[in-house]
């Protein structure tokens, strides 16, 4: 499992360049983006696309190819596998068959984003992404109280709804960061209230990858 950058191509680890150059086969997220990665760092291992529309029937398959002697290493288009991102399923099949796993340690969106919210860290939940619509209202409720700093992930597109939704359960007054374009050029963080945060979006053009952190409840 080899984690990469989530904007900044510089913040490729030296190990996991040394990982993608000399295992077998990279299964990849998106070919595509992977492609851009590997040519960048002059990698020219062979490709496997694998997400979450095919890592079901993929995942048994793998596992017999990797018990029959290849190596291989698992990306996702940014960040580390298996976070809000497919892996899980393989992992869990390769155990199953005795295969050993390693996650090498790197970029991932979370932590930035927890650190510089300054909200407290030595105590957090990470949420990922919210259902789109079904069990949505349930879930924030009963995270309405918690005590925990919440860490969100959500797309451009639905951030003022969520942060309404913020501010109609945990009170238009908790405090929330919202971080944008992480270790990318027009990198941002806002931070305020739910209603603050609102009125700084509402008449905004909103692009890239956000995390959203929530303070817990005082």
């Amino acid at each position: 499992m080899v984690p990469t950058p989530i904007g900044n191509l510089g913040d490729m680890t030296f190990r996991a360049v040394e990982v993608l150059k000399h295992v077998d086969l990279v299964l990849a997220e998106d070919t595509r983006k992977t492609g851009i990665l590997l040519k960048h760092y002059g990698i020219a291992t062979r490709m496997l696309s694998h997400h979450k529309f095919n890592e079901h029937q993929n995942s048994e398959v793998i596992c017999r190819r990797i018990l029959s002697g290849e190596s291989m290493a698992l990306v996702s288009d940014a960040g580390t596998p298996s976070i809000s991102d497919p892996g899980f399923l393989l992992v869990s099949h390769c155990i199953e068959n005795q295969i050993d796993v390693e996650c090498l340690p790197g970029a991932t969106a979370l932590i930035p984003a927890l650190v510089q919210s300054g909200f407290p860290s030595d105590r957090f939940l990470f949420e990922g992404f919210l259902p789109v619509k079904k069990g949505r209202q349930t879930r924030l409720e009963l995270l309405k109280y918690e005590t925990r700093t919440i860490v969100f992930y959500e797309s451009p597109h639905r951030l003022l709804k969520t942060l309404n939704q913020f501010a109609e359960v945990f009170g238009s007054e908790r405090q929330i960061a919202v971080c944008r374009e992480l270790s990318k050029l027009f990198e941002e963080t806002v931070r305020g209230n739910a209603s603050e945060l609102i009125g700084h979006f509402e008449n905004k053009s909103i692009k890239g990858e956000i995390v959203i952190v929530v303070s817990a409840i005082v």
